[in-house]
């Protein structure tokens, strides 16, 4: 199984977003942080986020870039408890078990989206708010044989 991972090309995510996700950690869409919003709530840093911001599973966090890679089942069942957590913690759900539901499928989204993608593909979103809600498109971005590793600069040696 697939999800995806916050990646920085460069630092301007420390200078884009309220707070940024850290390199390396899991992400989802997180457009439910704005299903209240309208146009006088889109400025600045919110702005950012809200227009092109994935949302990281450990910080709450946003970045511009993601990158598929593989999760393995326990890990998924950790994220899914950590965002039923927030959930219950931010958003006032009733319970852990109504709030698990709910992060399931936020993170089965993003498992969809990710699955028969080859590792490292680089994946952006973009968000417009019209009449009728949020509305997500997403672009995918062929690896192009790039190593992980080379796109975040992790594990380079002086």
């Amino acid at each position: 199984m697939n999800l995806a991972r916050a990646i920085h090309l460069d630092e301007s995510d420390t200078q884009v977003f309220h707070r940024h996700a850290r390199t390396g950690e899991w992400v989802i869409s997180g457009g439910f942080e704005f299903s209240n919003w309208d146009q006088s709530d889109l400025n600045g840093k919110a702005r950012q986020a809200f227009s092109n911001g994935w949302l990281g599973l450990e910080t709450f966090g946003r970045v511009t870039f993601a990158a598929v890679t593989q999760i393995e089942e326990g890990e998924f069942a950790a994220l899914t408890d950590s965002l039923a957590q927030h959930f219950v913690t931010i958003y006032g759900a009733p319970d852990l078990d109504t709030a698990r539901g709910v992060a399931r499928d936020e993170l089965q989204h993003m498992v969809d989206m990710c699955d028969g993608q080859d590792a490292n593909t680089i994946l952006t979103v973009a968000r417009e708010l019209s009449d009728a809600g949020v509305n997500e498109a997403y672009r995918i971005i062929e690896s192009q044989e790039a190593d992980l590793i080379q796109i975040t600069g992790d594990g380079c040696n002086s």
